[in-house]
Parts: C-alpha cells; sequence; structure tokens
C-alpha cells in the first residue's frame, strides 16, 4: 500500500512537491510503483500516442555501479559548463552516489522517432512527482545520469530497446528529511492581449 497520510488536491501537490536528495533506507514496494506509473500514463499525450515506456531499478548493487558509471561523465559535462565549484567537488567525492541513495529508480523512456516523446514523458514524469508527494514520498529528476542511462551498454543491461531514449531519470523513496521550499520568480508573462 502506497505512504499516503492524508489526500492533498491538485494545488497543495503542486506546492508541496520538492525535489528531494536524502532517502531512508527503508524502499518503496512494488505497488507502490505501480500506483506512481498509473497516475504517470495518465498525462496528456499528443495524438493519443503514448510513447512512453518504463524501466524500474531497484536493485540498490546495480543503482551503485550506474551511478559510478554515470559520476565521471556528468563531472566531466558539469566542467565544460563551468558549473559552481561546490557542485564539482560533489560529484567528484568517492562516496557520492548520483541517485542520492534512493532505493528506486524509474526512467521514464520514450520512442526517439516521436516528435512528441519528450513533451509526453515529462508530462509523465510531473503526474509521477506530484503522486509521489501525494503519496508522502520523495522524488527528484536527475538529469546528470541520462548521457551515461542512454549508452548502448546501459541500455542493453536495463532491456531498453535501441528505439527508445531515456528521456526522464526519477528517483523515488522515502525522504529522510523534508524538503525546503525553494524560491520561484513571479512568472514572467511576455504578452496578454
Amino acid at each position: 500500500m502506497a505512504h499516503l497520510l492524508a489526500p492533498l488536491n491538485t494545488l497543495e501537490a503542486i506546492n508541496q512537491r520538492r525535489s528531494v536528495r536524502a532517502f531512508c533506507r527503508k524502499g518503496i514496494s512494488r505497488e507502490t510503483v505501480r500506483q506512481l506509473l498509473a497516475a504517470a500514463v495518465r498525462a496528456p499525450t499528443a495524438m493519443h500516442q503514448e510513447p512512453w515506456a518504463f524501466a524500474v531499478i531497484q536493485d540498490r548493487q546495480l543503482l551503485k555501479s550506474i551511478s559510478d558509471r554515470a559520476k565521471p561523465v556528468a563531472l566531466a559535462e558539469m566542467q565544460r559548463a563551468d558549473c559552481d565549484a561546490e557542485v564539482l567537488s560533489l560529484f567528484a567525492h568517492p562516496n557520492f552516489n548520483i541517485f542520492y541513495n534512493a532505493g528506486t529508480l524509474i526512467l521514464i523512456c520514450g520512442q526517439a522517432a516521436n516528435p512528441m516523446a519528450v513533451a509526453d514523458c515529462w508530462l509523465a514524469a510531473e503526474n509521477l512527482m506530484l503522486a509521489a508527494c501525494a503519496m508522502s514520498l520523495g522524488s527528484c529528476v536527475i538529469g546528470s545520469a541520462s548521457k551515461t542511462l542512454n549508452t548502448p551498454p546501459i541500455k542493453a543491461e536495463l532491456g531498453i530497446p535501441d528505439d527508445m531514449q531515456v528521456l526522464a531519470p526519477i528517483i523515488v523513496g522515502v525522504p529522510d528529511v523534508a524538503g525546503k521550499p525553494s524560491p520561484r520568480k513571479e512568472p514572467r508573462i511576455l504578452c496578454w492581449k
């Protein structure tokens, strides 16, 4: 059963959702993952194509192995992008886990040939993360793992077909600490006619 404490309405879930980077050791059940996936596929989809597919990784050894392979790739990308020294130092630390020791990684994959797959899969990702929040779970997009997750060896290891690409890698779990709200800018309105 899910970790639902009290039902949240849609606006509450939107306002309470946080990127969580600290998780309890306790994992989440297959049933909970199924509920999250059921929420994901309720997302809008262009021409009802539903170009998504999912890979779920809960094997902690495999998660660590992927993290170890993804860190140097992500670090090199961040160095090229001239990222903050604190972030670079975090990714360079040997004990840093790119998945923040979460027990579940859900990969939302899309059909590479479908021109709307990126948008559709990110809509599914938001549904999944809002559902996680409503179930008192934490989630975080781990974009820094995308390049590694899309390499042929990793895709083969995870059973992701060549015609699919990992678009939204999302960790999910029981938060260790409550996420803090991050400030947001007011909406920038370019036109209102």
